[in-house]
């Protein structure tokens, strides 16, 4: 190999023969410089499902307001129409049965004619007056006249009970009340009360009635001594198991209606003791007569009174006593004695002799 010589190494210097060229250099291997690769980012996970009421929160106010409006006035159309539809197209509308009936209020019954007898009076609400015995002036509820069965099954005793007193139908007196009136047959004619057997029970002195105005005699033993309101006295009998009543022995101013005549008073007072009796009770006539309490006109009733129990049929003897007395209603005497304690029938006897006026 040729000796070389000492050129230049191009930039000033003389490094010898072994000087490389600054263009060899230049392309000298370099190691190679490392790859970048640029990785994108995974896409973010989708979202749940949202509900609905969750969802409401992004919608407007007044979008959720108007909605409100429009709901609520829709539920409000079909209300109406569902109504409309029941009344039938309102009261205007007419139907397949015409128009509606007005309840029309009831006329009392014409007056007595010659035309015929009077109608059965219509049945007429009983009312309590357990604090006085100041009633007003008619008997209980009426029945037709054509009936002639007795009432069905009676049921708990009433003999202890508060009196009980109606008013009669308008249009009807209390006597054409007390005449048409199932329970109670026309006033009997006169007819001596009957002398029971039997020994009567022990008396001592008299009882006085001063509201009543009139004094009877006073029993010492089997009659007890019981409240008397609203009468203004009373006595009763020991109760008997499944009698349905027990005596009663009582005296008060007449609650019912005061007629011309003392007997119709009477025979009124008389269908005004059966609220005294079992529900379902009638009336038999034993005895009518005039009777003298003093020096003071009276007028006697006598009957039986016939009902049932539990389905048995059972009775009581009764009597009541009406005593004109001076300025005030009459005086009404009312005994009563089931069957069960028929000893004691001699004991109306007493009573109904021994009544005087004061």
């Amino acid at each position: 190999m040729p000796y070389a010589p000492n050129v230049p190494n191009g930039v000033g210097g003389n490094y010898g023969a072994n000087a490389v060229p600054t263009y060899v250099m230049a392309e000298a291997e370099t190691a190679p410089l490392p790859k970048i690769t640029i990785t994108d980012p995974p896409p973010p996970p989708p979202p749940g499902r949202r509900t609905l009421i969750s969802r409401l929160g992004d919608l407007p106010m007044r979008v959720i307001y108007r909605s409100v409006l429009g709901v609520t006035g829709a539920v409000a159309v079909a209300a109406a129409g569902v109504v409309f539809f029941v009344n039938g197209g309102g009261e205007g509308t007419p139907t397949a049965a015409g128009p509606q009936a007005r309840p029309v209020a009831s006329e009392p019954p014409a007056p007595a004619s010659d035309a015929g007898p009077l109608p059965a009076p219509a049945a007429v609400p009983v009312t309590s007056a357990s604090a006085s015995p100041s009633f007003s002036a008619s008997p209980s509820s009426s029945t037709s006249p054509s009936s002639s069965t007795s009432p069905s099954s009676s049921t708990s005793p009433s003999s202890s009970a508060s009196p009980e007193a109606s008013t009669p139908a308008p249009g009807w007196s209390a006597l054409a009340a007390a005449e048409a009136d199932a329970r109670v047959p026309e006033a009997p004619r006169t007819r001596k009360l009957a002398d029971f057997p039997g020994r009567a029970a022990a008396t001592r002195g008299v009882v006085k009635d001063k509201r009543s105005g009139i004094t009877l005699p006073r029993f010492t033993k089997e009659w007890k001594l019981a409240k008397s309101s609203p009468f203004a006295t009373r006595r009763l009998l020991p109760a008997v198991k499944g009698a349905g009543h027990r005596g009663l022995l009582a005296t008060c101013p007449v609650p019912i209606a005061v007629q011309d005549d003392l007997k119709d008073t009477a025979f009124l007072a008389a269908r005004w003791t059966l609220n005294h009796h079992p529900d379902g009770a009638t009336i038999t006539w034993t005895a009518s007569q005039p009777i003298k309490a003093g020096k003071r006109d009276g007028w006697l009733l006598g009957y039986r009174v016939r009902y049932e129990v539990d389905g048995k049929k059972r009775t009581s003897t009764a009597a009541v006593a009406l005593v004109d007395v001076r300025d005030s209603k009459p005086a009404l005497v009312f005994v009563t004695i089931p069957e069960a304690q028929k000893k004691r029938f001699a004991d109306i006897n007493k009573v109904m002799s021994g009544i005087r006026a004061l």
